[in-house]
């Protein structure tokens, strides 16, 4: 599927940028697979530690390969920890960044609030860019009606839904959230991608 290809690629080039533009030296990839972002985050001089969590040892494997030369000597940028973003481990905690790309449409609904208490109220990135497929986009890839993208996929927002969430976190958790997209745009349907930046609120300013 090019058309699925290309979405691909410029949603990592989208991901790597946003993060770049935060200002970011500390970053974490949540729900990182093999390591397609990674690549891309570890080519920018600024990124200063790079830390991917991957809950498929299959996956983790795969990223380990193609990282391979960023892992070898006394190295510390790179970091491929296995484990899931629904447990709490303190070495993920207070990272400048964060990024779930195509990871929380994984997750079962019920443990959503899980994430939420373990993403944004214990690791608390100052930033975190999260992106999610757009169910209203799938008939325009010729999709028949309920079919998801990937078969592993627990759900797929549309934009109310997704929107909704993502400003029920961020008015729990003490962040702002700005909304976007990646892809062509479809005057009904928007975009196939949809995106959320999540920025913690400082304190002391509004």
């Amino acid at each position: 599927m090019n058309e699925m290809t290309g979405l691909h690629e410029e949603r990592l080039d989208k991901v790597c940028a946003t993060l770049k533009a935060s200002g970011a030296r500390r970053v974490l990839d949540l729900g990182c697979g093999a390591g397609a972002l990674l690549y891309r985050l570890l080519a920018e001089p600024q990124f200063e530690q790079v830390v991917g969590l991957e809950q498929s040892l299959l996956r983790l494997a795969e990223a380990r390969q193609m990282l391979a030369h960023h892992l070898n000597g006394d190295s510390l940028r790179l970091q491929l920890l296995a484990g899931s973003y629904t447990e709490s481990n303190e070495l993920l905690a207070g990272f400048d960044a964060a990024a779930m790309v195509e990871t929380i449409e994984h997750v079962p609904p019920a443990m959503l609030s899980l994430v939420e208490d373990i993403v944004f109220g214990q690791y608390r990135p100052q930033v975190l860019f999260m992106t999610t497929p757009n169910r209203e986009y799938n008939p325009l890839f010729n999709m028949a009606p309920n079919e998801m993208r990937e078969p592993d996929h627990k759900f797929e927002w549309d934009r109310i839904k997704f929107r909704r969430w993502a400003n029920g976190v961020a008015g729990r958790q003490g962040y702002k959230v700005m909304f976007g997209g990646i892809g062509e745009h479809h005057p009904e349907a928007g975009q196939p991608t949809q995106t959320a930046l999540f920025s913690l609120h400082q304190k002391g300013v509004s």
